[in-house]
């Protein structure tokens, strides 16, 4: 394992240094994420203040406002693509440098998304979500998270970073087939806003697709860390969940394992 970690961990490290190097990208990128989070911020107020009712989908105003913010917040965290990495390594032939390395090719790609990850996660989710606590006890009189469901939460996010990145890996292998991938991945991208949970909470979706959604990776990827910040889930319920994310977790990896042998015995090298 410390081996592996020597071997691996400069590609994180190169990502973080990267994302830090430029600081017009940072303060776009803080631009961008401020700007998403308010749309959908006065979209849901919208909503609430054309209804009567104080609660919708199980959610209070206050809470839908949480959850607004956190959605958009993790979705930014998890959400690091290799796919597109995958179909650009396809079109230009560095694939091919890449499987003669003596290095895992899949454990490089998921170690540099792991360094975008960790970037994401101090710059600026880390001060929002400490902004949020400090609104959310202030302003809306809700208690502080506990030191338990801080933990949760936080390995909670971790699972949902290697089932997004697993998931996105086994789409990447689209491009040995496909060749190009980039308008699958657009689609991609926005068929996830829905089914991860981001743009609308699946409380809100019928309960027939619900219990569809449950035996689905995607709730797993942002509504369930969500869900455990808010405190919807017992204590049962919130074990119960990171337990599922971690049978996703395995389960997608070794979906990519068995991709990888099928996809390997048929590759054609364009470019280099």
């Amino acid at each position: 394992m410390k081996k592996k970690l020597r071997i691996y961990w400069p590609f994180a490290l190169n990502q973080i240094k990267s994302n830090f190097a430029y600081k017009g990208r940072f303060y776009l990128s803080m631009l961008r994420k401020f700007f998403g989070m308010f749309i959908y911020y006065y979209l849901w107020m919208a909503i609430y203040s054309s209804t009567t009712s104080g609660e919708l989908g199980g959610f209070t105003r206050s809470e839908m406002i949480l959850y607004v913010f956190m959605s958009y917040t993790i979705s930014d965290i998890i959400m690091v693509g290799i796919s597109f990495d995958i179909g650009s390594d396809v079109i230009d032939g560095n694939v091919a440098m890449n499987l003669i390395k003596p290095i895992n090719y899949r454990m490089s790609l998921v170690f540099r998304a792991f360094g975008v990850m960790v970037y994401r996660l101090i710059v600026p989710s880390l001060f929002i979500w400490i902004g949020l606590e400090i609104f959310k006890v202030t302003k809306f009189g809700m208690a502080i998270s506990s030191p338990t469901r801080i933990i949760a939460f936080l390995i909670s996010i971790f699972l949902s970073f290697l089932i997004y990145v697993f998931f996105d890996y086994c789409f990447g292998l689209l491009a040995f087939v496909t060749t190009y991938i980039f308008g699958m991945t657009i689609i991609k991208n926005a068929v996830l806003n829905f089914l991860t949970g981001r743009l609308i909470p699946i409380s809100f979706f019928p309960a027939i697709f619900q219990k569809i959604f449950s035996f689905l990776p995607f709730t797993a990827m942002t509504y369930v860390p969500v869900m455990i910040y808010l405190g919807k889930y017992s204590g049962a319920e919130m074990l119960f969940e990171l337990v599922k994310q971690l049978v996703w977790v395995v389960l997608l990896y070794a979906l990519g394992s068995f991709l990888w042998k099928k996809v390997e015995k048929r590759i054609v090298i364009l470019g280099g």
